[in-house]
């Protein structure tokens, strides 16, 4: 992927799924992955060497899953809100869940065009959760017209469905041993998230991993493992975080930790969030 260009790259892809498919697919420092078989497995923080994986979501009743991409207009510093409608991010009561992600971080206003993205999606009942990427390699062939090269921009995925239900937590630099991060994933499972037909997501820093936690290895994965035995994990490691504390309560409405609106952007911390997609039939 990172040899070939976007277009390229979803093009290749899209010749290997059905037709209705739309495909996003990143490039990242490191992979979080639970390997095909069983949802209990043991998932994997890869961190070194090439690695990758693919996530396919099949139809679900009820469930709508789609990609979208805003990259920053080089000509105008005011973001186009109407932007968010057409990618079914405002006037939408069923949206429950944005997964988004960051490229080009590097690049001049790139962390301000991110907060205005993150700014209006705050201020919803929605769960956000996200890194910061190297690069996105694919948006379905069609939507590609922006090269990653060419500016910023943010990739995402949003969940819409009255059945979804979903909590995030945020492990920050304090989280260094096993027992605070078993801590993090106790205020997890505390959430009450139905486990079946459920998918765990782990957005950590590259610099977390078995540096943060003194060369032991898969120690945020194990930990997720044990509170969750049976929701497979996947994830990354990235150049910053996107998430904060949001539980459910009983009857499903979000409850913030904070008064005020949680900052969302972070740096050497983890993200561990839940999507649960409903009952199967």
């Amino acid at each position: 992927a990172r040899k070939r260009n976007s277009k390229e790259t979803a093009a290749a892809l899209e010749k290997l799924l059905p037709k209705r498919c739309q495909v996003l697919g990143l490039v990242t420092p490191g992979i979080v992955v639970t390997p095909m078989g069983s949802s209990s497995n043991q998932p994997q923080e890869i961190e070194e060497g090439e690695a990758g994986f693919a996530l396919l979501f099949p139809k679900i009743d009820g469930v709508k899953i789609h990609t979208f991409h805003f990259s920053k207009d080089l000509k105008n510093r005011v973001f186009d809100e109407s932007k968010f409608a057409e990618a079914g991010l405002k006037n939408n009561p069923d949206l429950r869940v944005v997964l988004l992600f960051g490229y080009n971080s590097w690049k001049s206003g790139a962390t301000r065009f991110l907060h205005q993205i993150v700014n209006p999606l705050n201020e919803k009942s929605i769960i956000l959760a996200g890194g910061q990427v190297e690069s996105f390699t694919s948006l379905t062939s069609e939507n590609s017209n922006a090269q990653p090269g060419d500016a910023c921009g943010v990739v995402g995925l949003a969940f819409s469905g009255p059945q979804i239900q979903s909590a995030t937590v945020l492990l920050d630099q304090d989280v260094a041993d096993e027992r605070t991060a078993e801590a993090a994933m106790q205020r997890l499972k505390a959430a009450n998230i139905p486990e079946h037909n459920t998918i765990g997501f782990m957005f950590a820093c590259v610099g977390r991993g078995y540096r943060h936690y003194k060369t032991k290895r898969n120690m945020e994965a194990d930990a997720f493992r044990k509170f969750f035995p049976n929701v497979p994990l996947f994830g990354f490691f990235g150049h910053g975080e996107i998430g904060c504390d949001r539980i459910v309560t009983g009857n499903f409405v979000l409850r913030e930790c904070n008064d005020i609106k949680d900052d969302l952007l972070h740096g050497y911390t983890t993200v561990m969030t839940l999507i649960h997609l409903g009952s199967a039939k």
